[in-house]
């Protein structure tokens, strides 16, 4: 049985953990906060929720994975799942407005017809096939296997080309995907609004991040009664069941080093707790240019650091949800609006009554160069407005939360994509095992990148290298 210090308790850390005591291990997490779920928070008050982080769970078999792995009851029987339908409501800048089914390519492609034109769901059809080709092609190295010391062929872009022979041209970005492949800039603002959600700028994501559309409508988008918090809540109770041990407002200054390897923390105030393995679900340092003191000793700067990170406006609404309200509605862009998306789930446990409304408004911003946040809060609630009939009539208070407060939360201003295949490997995070052997990380800012499912994966896969070693070739 080996001594296991995890420092942080996000997702992917405390899956890890929950892994690595079911193998028998003797765990504790240190979390420099005073609860769990990383980024994975709620906002509470007057008898209104939210999440304040991701609202919905894509690949929730990540999920189902690790409860099956770590105890009797599935994860169904923890929490309640349900399946957003319609995915999500688009509404574009010309008024344009498309229901998408969840999970139904022929639904999506009818959808789309009806609503932008004949033909254009047959060019969305015919992207999302060759966005297959890039998932089927990055899935098991991009998600499910540790990342290889030789990462060089996961730089290529593994997004096929359009046309083959001498007329063979390579597609470089997502943004060109939008221009040469879909040939309607509504098409192209739904690529656009993909990448977006997940903190890239479509005009430097490579092709590949095309994988991203792929994934949810291939795998569907899943609510958890009483919001993603609860997910929290579930993976917690479950490391707590397998002994799992937990130190909170406890900050780790740095792991200690022996000859040659991690040997355990140094708490602040000077206590040391020694450890066979440290996992860190921490940001890895080696992403910040001013803090490195967890990074092992030889670690470089990552060659792509995110400069996004999300402004999101809690918004309570007195009056209920009118006939034909939707989840999740995505209102793009219009002058200098930005894209939002806009949460309005149907959960008595997140209002005060069935008279109120909880909504949750949520954009991809920069975070560098000296934001208004009060400002780029008006223009995303403004923007919010073509989805939400009434709001400023019906609004009781909001709660604005920026790029700072998940600074104070997560230690990082930014949010996490997931890893993206292409782009000569700029956009591949830390690996799980660093450069200090013993030392491993887990979380979004690891392999393989951030997302809830993501981070799940990265938990799977250091229980895997610390449990099975070296011959540990990944998730099955």
């Amino acid at each position: 049985m080996a001594r296991i210090v995890v420092i942080g308790a996000g997702l992917g850390a405390m899956a890890a953990a929950a892994r690595l005591a079911v193998a028998g291990h003797r765990v504790t997490v240190y979390e420099s906060g005073g609860t769990y779920g990383g980024a994975v928070r709620r906002f509470e008050r007057d008898g209104f929720g939210f999440d304040t982080g991701p609202g919905l769970l894509h690949l929730p078999a990540v999920y189902r994975d690790l409860f099956v792995k770590t105890g009797k009851q599935p994860l169904e029987e923890c929490v309640t799942l349900t399946q957003v339908d319609p995915a999500s409501r688009q509404l574009f800048a010309d008024g344009t407005r498309v229901d998408l089914p969840n999970a139904s390519r022929a639904g999506t492609v009818a959808a789309l017809d009806a609503a932008l034109g004949a033909g254009t769901g047959e060019r969305w059809g015919d992207f999302m096939v060759r966005a297959r080709e890039a998932w089927d092609r990055t899935r098991r190295p991009l998600l499910e296997e540790p990342q290889p010391k030789d990462t060089t062929p996961l730089g290529r872009e593994p997004y096929p080309a359009l046309k083959a022979g001498l007329l063979r041209r390579p597609t470089t970005t997502l943004a060109r995907i939008g221009a040469r492949e879909l040939r309607d800039p509504r098409l192209a603002a739904l690529l656009d609004a993909y990448a977006w959600s997940y903190g890239f700028d479509p005009a430097g994501a490579p092709a590949a991040a095309a994988v991203l559309p792929y994934m949810e409508q291939t795998f569907g988008s899943w609510y958890v009664a009483g919001g993603i918090r609860a997910l929290a809540d579930a993976v917690y109770e479950r490391c707590r069941q397998r002994r799992v041990e937990f130190v909170f407002d406890a900050h780790v200054e740095r792991v200690l080093e022996k000859d040659g390897r991690a040997c355990g923390i140094e708490l602040a105030g000077g206590e040391t707790v020694g450890a066979d393995h440290v996992v860190s679900g921490a940001p890895v340092p080696s992403h910040h240019d001013e803090d490195r003191e967890l990074a092992p000793r030889g670690a470089e700067p990552s060659a792509q650091r995110p400069y996004t990170g999300r402004v999101t406006v809690c918004l309570a609404l007195r009056g209920a949800r009118e006939p034909g309200a939707v989840h999740r509605t995505v209102v793009h862009a219009a002058g200098d609006l930005p894209t939002v998306t806009v949460l309005r789930p149907d959960d008595p446990a997140l209002r005060p009554d069935d008279g109120h409304e909880s909504v949750t408004v949520t954009a991809t911003v920069g975070t560098r160069g000296g934001q208004d946040w009060s400002a780029v809060a008006g223009r995303v609630v403004t923007a919010a407005e073509a989805a939400v009939p009434g709001l400023r009539e019906r609004l009781l208070w909001q709660e604005v939360r920026t790029p700072e407060h998940t600074l104070r939360e997560t230690g990082v201003a930014e949010v996490p994509g997931p890893a993206l295949a292409g782009a000569g490997g700029r956009h591949l995070p830390e690996a799980n095992a660093s450069l200090l052997p013993g030392l491993y990380f887990a979380g979004g800012w690891a392999h393989p990148g951030g997302g809830l499912a993501h981070a799940g994966m990265s938990g799977a896969l250091v229980a895997g290298l610390i449990v099975e070693g070296a011959d540990f070739r990944g998730s099955q």
